[in-house]
């Protein structure tokens, strides 16, 4: 999933800027008086800078199936630990309480050696803890801030994995603001925090239960930033759809949630989720014509320029993503097999590639895979809508469109039909044809 960044603090250094020129215009006036007039302009000043009140947690007795299990760091030998309450350490197995540190200990270092978990300069055997606060429930890893309880797993190669197990709704806020810009309209961020919590759910249900995580804190499933991503609208969007999930016809008859995905720029229309991620096609995922994100995204995202691969970094990047294709040894020729085609604006997405290889072996793999096997940020070769160029040392990417996977709801597009009036119910029936919200809870 792909987030914008927003930039805050201009009003601020504007007047910081009028103070200190007024200043220098009241030079010829007396001493108190320029105290004055300094003093009720940083006072006016001080009173428009948003303060952050800090919500307390909600949900903390919610049902286990209403947790989510966010992976932040995996595989670490060590990563630092503060509250500003008393940190309480329980065996996950039996939970019984076997430590607790208080805010004079804190912070704390947390390291791993032999197998054993490291806290200060105290030994765990558990393989498994859970750390928690009191009221309200917050705690601080490698100095990014998160609400619920903290869960460490001893991996088999002597490292460790860092888990945030919180409640669902107050997961959303940690990640619609990282998701969508909070400034924009509220309909929109509904729309995305319905969308959220459908995929959320979805991956839980689908994969929770092969693994000690339900979903990580990056794009590669949506991105989740605690809170820092947290504001008044977002919270606001959070508990006006609150346990608001869409559902629709699943393959097997069934009426259940399904993968609500979602990208920044669909660059004109959606595409079907099989042809991305393989699959059942399912009639929400099917892609719609989307008129609307071209009004709100710029011009370099909605349009991005050529980019440029050596071929020789092609071939190691697919080789270490695909071992499978080391049969073709050197990549020597990319072919698109397979596109979508849209009458909108002559859009084509590239869905299918064809990989020739120097010993004459051929495979294919989907061209999303392509993309991001290349190019794993996703912020250069910014979707399939593009054509794919042979230079003699180079593959050129280029003509390109959009920006994501295009599947599902265009957050842009989402952001456009907002400004035209329609709330988060037509929002989402656009570009989640055939499906319905439902309320969980």
């Amino acid at each position: 999933m792909n987030h914008l960044i927003r930039y805050r603090g201009l009003k601020t250094q504007k007047s910081y800027t009028f103070i200190i020129r007024l200043s220098k215009q009241l030079k010829s006036l007396y001493p108190a008086v320029l105290f004055v007039l300094l003093s009720l302009s940083l006072l006016t000043l001080s009173s428009c800078i948003e303060r952050k009140h800090i919500q307390p947690t909600t949900q903390m007795d919610a049902e286990p199936q209403f947790w989510v299990r966010v992976l932040l760091f995996d595989n670490i030998r060590n990563c630092s630990l503060k509250a500003k309450s008393t940190l309480y350490i329980t065996d996950f197995q039996t939970q019984s309480r076997i430590a607790k540190f208080t805010k004079a200990d804190l912070p704390v270092k947390i390291t791993v050696s032999n197998g054993k978990l490291f806290i200060n300069d105290r030994v765990f055997t558990n393989r498994r803890l859970l750390i928690k606060t009191d009221s309200p429930y917050i705690f601080n890893i490698n100095g990014f801030d998160y609400r619920g309880k903290l869960k460490l797993i001893i991996n088999a190669d002597a490292t460790f994995d860092a888990v945030n197990m919180v409640p669902l709704e107050p997961y959303l806020e940690g990640v619609v603001g990282a998701e969508m810009p909070d400034y924009w309209e509220s309909a929109a961020l509904q729309a995305q925090t319905i969308a959220a919590r459908t995929y959320c759910l979805y991956i839980k249900n689908r994969f929770g239960h092969k693994r000690h995580w339900d979903v990580t804190r990056t794009q590669s499933n949506q991105v989740y930033k605690g809170l820092a991503a947290e504001s008044s609208r977002i919270r606001r969007a959070v508990k006006k759809t609150y346990g608001k999930v869409l559902v629709c016809t699943l393959p097997d008859g069934t009426k259940g949630i399904f993968p609500a995905y979602y990208s920044t720029i669909c660059g004109g229309h959606t595409e079907n989720s099989k042809n991305v991620f393989g699959g059942d096609s399912l009639e929400p995922l099917a892609g719609v014509p989307c008129p609307y994100c071209k009004y709100t995204a710029k011009t370099r995202f909605f349009y991005w320029p050529m980019v440029k691969f050596e071929k020789k970094t092609v071939t190691a990047n697919l080789l270490k993503k695909y071992p499978k294709l080391k049969a073709l040894g050197e990549i020597i020729n990319i072919v698109p097999t397979r596109k979508s085609v849209y009458d909108t604006d002559g859009i084509t997405r590239i869905t299918m590639v064809e990989l020739s290889g120097s010993t004459g072996k051929k495979d294919s793999i989907r061209a999303e895979d392509l993309r991001l096997s290349i190019d794993p940020s996703g912020r250069k070769i910014k979707s399939t809508i593009c054509e794919i160029l042979n230079m003699s040392d180079k593959w050129a990417f280029l003509s390109g469109r959009g920006f994501g996977h295009g599947v599902g709801m265009c957050q842009h597009g989402a952001q456009a039909m907002a400004r035209k009036g329609k709330n988060a119910k037509q929002i989402l029936s656009h570009y989640y044809p055939a499906s319905k919200i439902k309320s969980l809870y």
